[in-house]
């Protein structure tokens, strides 16, 4: 029997030891409630920097810098018509500006966090276990460093080498499994062998059923999202609709925040084409990097979805070269009405990240929007970690140009069309939360009376997002408890 306020002494006296203070999710939603003192010190300490107070860096709202910056607005950008073919406005929230230079820093604190607090996790002796397709593993392993824990990262052989190279550049015990993006399965059997091979020394943090990873984007993203729209917004304006691909549905947990305050706003989850699982029942292996599939996530609230969309990986990989070749970049540049600021911000658009981009031109073309819609969506990383699928693609296909560009523009980005869309009635959303069955409930231990729950109960998800608050109370009670934070105030 594990003495949970044991473990908890030990956590204490971890991060007393390491100068540790857990920021507050208000305080990852408004930073400007984070202590003067701490915000004077973070202007010392780069974005990046294995610093235990870049933890209060976990927020959509970092100055666009790479060392000490302070706090703002959101960071986003908005994608003009004449870039993206279509009247409706078109939103992105950029990951770029999070430490790791992606937000699953904050998908990985939800987890952790809550374990820490309530003696589930300790620090002094466990390991934490991060499952993952890439972005996640990464934002798990910094955590982890900063709250003074070791982890071991899971992530498939074909991802992109720099994501291995980061990882163990900060120490973690990093195992690849077989495939690509699409081989979630053989995550989840290599944890299952680690699971019985080293029993309690580790503690799984599965990003695909951790409430704390669609919890944090609840609490986080939704506002941060809600408050970007209220700044734009003109007279009769309409939040219509959000469009994220499905990953781990940790990040479409600002969907269900967003339908609170926009009960009208439509929301379309993604998935790659040549992996249609949500669309068919099907399978199938894919390049967009960031959102594995053949399984439906156990936190991914299928009710609150209305439609759902197959973006082709082979145009994504095209542009991916259009907004980062030279040839690219210069082609864009000189289109009528495209900033070439913008164009230069492009980078700032990781694969995943242009499979947004394409999921909301074709969702604002399904509705034919106009200019009085807002669409939302989110840059969960930029390009820094695929610096070498660029180099692939040009050892495969030769340099990229501007007749290339010229083509990719006109098929990729305006000429894309309403297919592989479905706008899901009732039984459309029920078959697709029924596959959770076969992956959760025979493969992972989860019942089916809490699978029917996720669907019958009403209360169900609300329930879940309105454990943020307590968790905050509970952080401020472990911050006391530990002491560091009295320097500060």
């Amino acid at each position: 029997m594990i003495n949970k306020e044991k473990v908890l002494e030990n956590t204490i006296e971890r991060c007393r030891e390491r100068n540790i203070i857990l920021p507050t999710y208000k305080q990852m939603s408004d930073p400007g409630l984070i202590p003067e003192k701490i915000q004077e010190e973070l202007k010392n300490i780069g974005l990046w920097d294995l610093n235990s107070l870049n933890m209060f860096r976990i927020t959509w709202k970092n100055e666009p810098v790479n060392s000490g910056g302070g706090f703002g607005d959101v960071n986003y950008l908005e994608l003009p018509s004449e870039l993206t073919g279509v009247k409706a406005r078109i939103i992105m929230l950029i990951g770029k500006y999070f430490p790791t230079g992606a937000h699953k820093v904050g998908a990985t604190f939800g987890p952790l966090v809550e374990k820490l607090i309530t003696g589930r996790f300790d620090p002094t002796r466990q390991k934490a276990l991060w499952p993952s397709t890439g972005n996640y593993c990464r934002g798990g392993a910094y955590d982890s460093y900063l709250l003074g824990c070791d982890s071991i990262a899971v992530l498939p052989e074909g991802m992109s080498s720099e994501r291995f190279e980061w990882l163990h550049k900060v120490g973690a015990e990093v195992i690849a499994t077989p495939g690509t993006e699409s081989n979630v399965k053989e995550i989840y059997d290599k944890v299952k062998e680690l699971m019985a091979e080293r029993g309690d020394e580790i503690v799984n943090l599965n990003q695909f059923e951790e409430i704390g990873n669609s919890l944090w984007h609840y609490a986080v993203t939704g506002p941060a999202m809600e408050e970007v729209f209220e700044n734009l917004k003109n007279k009769d304006d309409r939040c219509a609709a959000m469009f994220l691909t499905q990953g781990s549905a940790g990040t479409l947990g600002s969907a269900d925040y967003l339908r609170t305050v926009f009960p009208s706003i439509k929301v379309c989850a993604g998935e790659a084409l040549q992996c249609p699982t949500l669309l068919f029942n099907g399978f199938g292996e894919h390049r967009i990097e960031g959102i594995g599939d053949k399984h439906v996530p156990w936190i991914h609230n299928m009710k609150n979805m209305d439609l759902v969309a197959g973006i082709d990986d082979t145009p994504n990989i095209r542009l991916m070269r259009l907004f980062n070749e030279n040839a690219g970049k210069e082609f864009l540049k000189k289109q009528p009405g495209i900033d070439p600021v913008l164009v230069d911000k492009l980078k700032y658009l990781g694969i995943s990240s242009i499979a947004n981009m394409m999921g909301s031109i074709k969702l604002a073309k399904y509705f034919e929007m106009t200019g009085k819609d807002f669409i939302i969506t989110v840059a969960t990383d930029s390009m820094e970690m695929y610096q070498s699928r660029l180099k692939e693609e040009n050892e495969k296909y030769g340099e990229f140009d501007s007749t290339q560009a010229a083509v990719s523009f006109a098929a990729d980005i305006l000429g894309l069309k309403t297919d592989h869309m479905i706008e899901l009635n009732y039984y459309d959303k029920k078959r697709m939360h029924n596959l959770k069955y076969f992956t959760w409930v025979e493969q992972q231990g989860k019942t089916a009376e809490e699978l029917n729950a996720q669907w019958y109960d009403d209360k169900y998800w609300s329930s879940r997002y309105a454990q943020v608050d307590l968790w905050d109370q509970e952080i401020e009670e472990f911050n006391e408890r530990t002491g560091v934070l009295k320097k500060y105030l």
